[in-house]
């Protein structure tokens, strides 16, 4: 697979896990409070995380990142806790065959705000397909 094509091997991954991340979070989060499930999942998370960058070398000094980036990835870090919190208590309420794929509507707004703040400029194609995933949202959202 050639380097530009190895994000899509990593993004089939994410999507992989990110299935079992629903299946398996709603399994656990039935008998627990939701956002004391999220807490737990977060530890965890960063436990693992933690071993995998000092394993692989990975570690820097925090001091020599740069403000810009300390502000962005702060930034992305609340919004993905606010995210899991929602998440969670979305799976705890609903069906997580319904959860997750609203929740990938997340798709289409990384495309609405990739367009609006960083440039981005998807073709027809693209456009076509994430109207497609949209009205897929919007089809699960609405009861007849």
């Amino acid at each position: 697979m050639t380097h530009s094509a190895s994000w899509f091997h990593w993004a089939l991954l994410s999507a992989v896990f990110a299935a079992l991340t629903a299946i398996f979070a709603k399994i656990g989060v039935q008998d627990v409070d939701a956002d004391l499930a999220t807490l737990i999942r977060t530890v965890i998370i960063l436990g693992v995380l933690a071993v995998f960058v000092v394993a692989t070398g990975k570690w820097a000094s925090p001091a020599a990142i740069p403000g810009k980036t300390w502000l962005f990835l702060g930034l992305s870090g609340l919004a993905t806790g606010a995210s899991w919190v929602c998440y969670f208590r979305a799976l705890k309420l609903g069906d997580a065959s319904k959860v997750a794929p609203v929740d990938k509507f997340s798709i289409v707004l990384v495309a609405v705000f990739a367009f609006a703040f960083l440039g981005e400029r998807p073709s027809v194609r693209d456009w076509s397909g994430i109207a497609l995933i949209a009205g897929g949202v919007l089809l699960l959202a609405f009861k007849r």
